[in-house]
């Protein structure tokens, strides 16, 4: 029977040595979501639809409780303490459900990262100034300093190639002739020293001096990535937790033999 104690003991012990680690690389990636390294944040924002960076937050905050807790639990095993091990096992079940909303809410939103998505908030929002409060001018600066960062950097035009802003209609278009400009300067290339090669030549859509490419795989790539790290690595952690926390409970009801 002791001997039996010891496994079950070094099994606890081990699984939430898993836990705490796998606590600790949660807490990084989400670390890593939420600062949104490459700025894709606001053309959520300003469509209402930023519920990933909110199940990065919780992500970010079960992280850190796994990891806690999986001490906790270690602590617990070893020294036998049934009240210790009660704690342990009520805190890890709220936290349990508190990452699995961070899975669901990260897996269903990936769904509205499509292109008309992002191109209708780019032809609404970008260069409108008809702004009516300070939420309608904030989502303006932001997505248009969004969008003017991430073409040149991506080297890309719209959301399927510069013929987005001729085929739809625009508030960029409502503000520009297409003789002066038929998209945006952003959408032009540019020599060494980040300087347009050849306006007339881009006006004109000359191949070679407009990017051609769509940014929507350049935009929905990062997106996909974290929101399948937040997503499927917490739902692997919740498995190996689901076992764990079993195992803990008949560990648990033994100690009182």
């Amino acid at each position: 029977m002791a001997k039996g104690v010891k496994v079950v003991q070094g099994l606890l012990i081990f699984g939430n040595v898993v836990i705490m680690l796998c606590g600790l690389a949660l807490t990084a990636e989400c670390i890593y979501h939420v600062s949104d390294q490459h700025g894709l944040w606001p053309l959520l924002s300003a469509a209402h639809n930023d519920d990933i960076f909110a199940a990065a937050w919780i992500g970010l905050f079960t992280g850190f409780s796994f990891f806690i807790l999986a001490i906790v639990g270690i602590v617990g095993v070893m020294k036998s303490f049934r009240g210790l091990l009660l704690a342990y096992l009520i805190l890890m079940i709220i936290v349990f459900i508190f990452e699995v909303a961070s899975c669901i809410t990260a897996a269903t939103h990936r769904d509205f990262f499509v292109p008309n998505f992002f191109l209708k908030q780019m032809l609404t929002l970008y260069e409108n100034r008809n702004w009516q409060n300070d939420e309608q001018f904030q989502n303006y600066v932001g997505l248009t300093t969004a969008w003017k960062r991430i073409m040149p950097e991506n080297e890309c035009c719209g959301i399927n190639g510069p013929q987005d802003w001729i085929n739809f209609n625009s508030a960029f278009r409502e503000s520009h002739l297409d003789a002066d400009f038929p998209w945006p300067r952003q959408c032009c290339t540019t020599n060494s020293v980040a300087q347009i090669e050849n306006v007339d030549a881009c006006k004109l859509g000359v191949n070679g001096f407009v990017y051609t490419q769509g940014c929507f795989e350049s935009i929905v790539g990062p997106l996909n990535r974290h929101t399948w790290g937040v997503a499927w690595f917490g739902f692997a952690i919740l498995c190996w937790t689901f076992f764990v926390l079993v195992g803990t409970m008949y560990y648990y009801a033994i100690l009182d033999i």
